[in-house]
């Protein structure tokens, strides 16, 4: 078994050694952090975009940034994921559109029931978002909906509805098409995209063995966080897709959870500063190279000679089971989730996020309205894109969000001043399009830390950038957008740190307490392969806790609070965290006779 990590952070290291929210340095980073098929995936999604504002050049659909935007937020990484995705939306909106219809029909001439309509539309489209599984299809619904709704006043009364509807239809069923068709042709298959993930990670491992550097631990480290959460889904959309064998699934799906546990063992190889053999080395480099050309490999056998070092003793004895099934995986506690979440009716916090959320749409349509500036009307989809559930979210992302926005406005002037002139046809404007895509793409595939930026750039660009039917060259729009954009930024953040702060702090207890029932179970695992499952998703929650831990860090220090004891708090957290990571990993070989007892002092440490 790898032994306990002697580089556990104290108190005092987590205090000097360890990051502390977004530095420029960490910004930078993840930035650039090549994470697997992360390119492909940004490419893909700008080619998707640029797209469907040529569909909508050609169709003369108005307001293209609007079915730009519904591209870039629900774009998926897999050809099945994106059909699902795209058909799920088309059909969601012949329901919805019935009911607009209605709805204009009810608001026409009377301006109080639209203000009315837009308020309970909001309400529904925020819970919907913190309540259920529909997030972050929800708030893509909300912003398109309630858009059209406010439309209204900008067309002749005698085609009220026809527009209304015409332009809800076209603002979702656009990008719908767009994915099928063309998710169809560029995507990857599921299967493609769970073969590539696993050699990366092998390759990834290869590259810590042989030459350990910080920069490829922490790349590493980010990495294994992320689990295998998203290779599991890969494996269940390849079964969709009728295509591969469940027993060739079967593998697959062992092979994602064994390659987590691999990548974790040479991280602690790395920072033990090991000597791999060469043997074990090509071992995994063989193995890589098959995943990469779309196949897995049977009967590995164990590498020899591998030494005295029980770390690479421990990452040898994963290599023969690597994909080898055990079994039913284990089962996910809590019962099978369902559309809403468990305290959907119960908890007062996603009422509250919906009145927050409303408050923040409504207080921004009545702003543009008053001020009879029709061109901010952007702070209006502002609202329904930033609304996050905790203060220390909204905190954390602020900076991003506006960083995002002003990028994508720069950007957008700039284009307005020096490449609109030069433009002879379409050909260049959508080059322009795709490049200025493919930049938010980048960022908004990457790290949950930086994605808002991404979209934000995507947001500005586009509201800037695309009026009517297509391009514009008017300065006044651009600025008036931009502005509408700062505006709904400013009201949405103002309302949700004012009323009903929802902090991060309070959900860290919770976290801690599913990642130690986690590691109750992989060490009561029967087999190796159940607890290299159980493994990668103590992954999954260790990331989801320390994102928590970040985001409370950034939150002001509440009025009769010890901000000395609260940072305290955090950084026992954050050693807690910390040594459960390195149980995780110890238990990958046989749990220890004190393992209960070690969670037990990590339960009690986290109080």
């Amino acid at each position: 078994m790898a032994p306990p990590a002697t580089n556990v952070p104290t108190a005092q290291g987590a205090r000097t050694g360890m990051p502390h929210g977004l530095s420029l340095s960490r910004l930078w980073a993840l930035v650039c952090n090549p994470a697997p098929g992360r390119l492909g995936y940004a490419l893909r999604m700008a080619a998707g975009c640029t797209t469907t504002v040529l569909v909508g050049e050609i169709w003369q659909v108005p307001d293209l940034a609007v079915p730009a935007l519904v591209t870039m937020a629900l774009w998926q990484k897999d050809r099945v994921t994106n059909v699902l995705a795209a058909v799920g939306l088309n059909i969601f909106v012949v329901f919805l559109l019935a009911f607009v219809f209605g709805l204009v029909r009810l608001t026409l001439d009377h301006p109080m029931g639209l203000v009315i309509i837009i308020a309970l539309l909001s309400f529904g489209f925020f819970f919907l978002g913190s309540a259920s599984r529909l997030r972050p299809v929800a708030y893509v619904l909300g912003l398109t909906v309630v858009y059209a709704l406010i439309a209204i006043d900008q067309v002749p009364v005698g085609e009220i509805v026809t527009r209304a509807v015409l332009y809800t239809d076209l603002f979702l069923a656009v990008p719908g098409a767009v994915m099928i068709v063309l998710g169809l042709l560029i995507c990857p298959s599921p299967k493609t995209l769970l073969t590539d993930g696993i050699a990366a990670r092998l390759n990834l491992s290869i590259s810590l063995l042989r030459n350990p550097d910080d920069r490829l631990i922490d790349h590493a480290t980010g990495l294994l966080r992320a689990g295998s959460a998203e290779m599991m889904g890969n494996v269940k959309m390849a079964g969709l897709e009728k295509v591969w064998s469940p027993h060739d699934l079967a593998c697959l799906q062992q092979a994602a959870n064994a390659s987590v546990a691999v990548l974790a063992l040479s991280i602690d190889a790395a920072r033990a500063q090991a000597t791999a053999p060469p043997e074990l080395v090509a071992t995994l480099g063989d193995m890589a190279a098959m995943f990469e050309q779309g196949d897995y490999p049977v009967d590995i056998p164990l590498p020899a000679p591998i030494g005295d070092n029980t770390i690479l003793h421990d990452l040898a004895a994963l290599l023969p089971t690597f994909t080898t099934p055990a079994g039913a995986q284990p089962e996910k506690t809590g019962g099978p989730a369902g559309f809403f979440a468990p305290d959907a009716f119960t908890s007062p916090t996603h009422v509250r996020f919906a009145v927050k959320g409303t408050a923040a749409v409504m207080s921004s349509y009545l702003l543009f309205k008053m001020l009879d500036w029709p061109g901010i009307h952007t702070c209006v989809i502002t609202c329904f894109i930033v609304a996050l559930p905790t203060m220390g979210e909204m905190i954390s992302k602020l900076t991003l969000r506006i960083t995002g926005a002003l990028i994508g406005g720069m950007i957008g002037i700039l284009g307005i001043i020096f490449v609109m002139p030069h433009l002879d046809g379409i050909t260049g404007f959508l080059v322009l399009v795709f490049v200025v895509s493919l930049l938010g793409a980048w960022i908004k595939t990457g790290d949950a830390r930086i994605a808002y930026a991404g979209f934000q750039i995507g947001l500005a660009f586009y509201l800037t950038d695309l009026k009517g039917y297509g391009p514009t060259s008017d300065m006044a729009t651009a600025r008036d957008r931009i502005v509408g954009i700062m505006i709904g930024n400013f009201i949405t953040y103002a309302i949700f740190t004012s009323f009903w702060p929802a902090s991060a702090r309070d959900a860290i207890p919770e976290k801690l307490a599913a990642l130690f029932g986690l590691l109750r179970r992989q060490a009561d695992a029967p087999v190796l392969q159940h607890r290299e499952a159980l493994f990668a998703r103590v992954q999954g929650a260790m990331e989801t806790a320390e994102l928590a831990v970040e985001y409370t860090r950034a939150e002001p220090v509440p009025p009769g609070d010890d901000a000395d004891r609260r940072n305290t708090q955090l950084i026992t957290w954050r050693d807690t965290l910390a040594q459960a990571g390195c149980l995780g990993t110890t238990l990958l070989g046989h749990a220890p006779p004190d393992t209960a007892a070690r969670i037990e002092q990590l339960e009690h440490s986290a109080r």
